[in-house]
């Protein structure tokens, strides 16, 4: 009985790290998209990787058939939600790196681009995976591919009568 519960947990083992080998660097690019950090300082996507990746090992056995990567990215994408709303009182702009692509949007549209366009998920799978309607989804994701396509310009330097003058 106990070789055998130790065989079962090797393979366990085998079977996730196999898994994270593959997927980590992909899912570690999306947690650093969703918390705007810089790629090569990003200790709150980290946190969040690690953070899903326990909960994926903690239910490996019960995935009977279900991807795994797709498990991790669901609670990847709920987890930054959810501690998003609780840190900032809502969906709204937390702290990027202001050297992201990403920064000059919201935390909602943030995870739904990501989802969207660099995940690839389906509109009506972001909707039920957020809790929102699939209007607001893609809604939400024109906004936010607006706003990267086109990003709000700085104001202007205000021209001071001694430049004219000089000029």
């Amino acid at each position: 009985m106990r070789e055998r519960q130790a065989s079962q947990g090797a393979r366990r083992a085998r079977e996730f790290e196999a898994f994270v080998a593959g997927a980590a660097g992909r899912l570690l690019h999306t947690a650093t998209l969703l918390t705007a950090e810089a790629p090569d300082a990003n200790p709150r996507a980290r946190r969040l990787l690690t953070q899903a990746l326990a909960h994926t090992y903690a239910s490996w056995d019960r995935l009977r058939g279900e991807d795994p990567y797709v498990r991790t990215r669901a609670y990847l994408a709920t987890r930054f939600a959810h501690r998003a709303w609780h840190e900032y009182g809502a969906l709204r702009r937390n702290r990027p790196h202001p050297g992201s692509a990403l920064a000059g949007l919201t935390t909602q549209e943030r995870l739904v681009v990501v989802l969207r366009l660099y995940e690839g998920v389906a509109e009506e799978q972001t909707a039920a995976l957020l809790g929102l309607p699939t209007e607001r989804v893609r809604a939400v994701c024109a906004r936010a591919t607006a706003t990267l396509l086109h990003p709000p310009r700085p104001p202007t330097p205000a021209v001071t009568g001694a430049e004219v003058a000089a000029s």
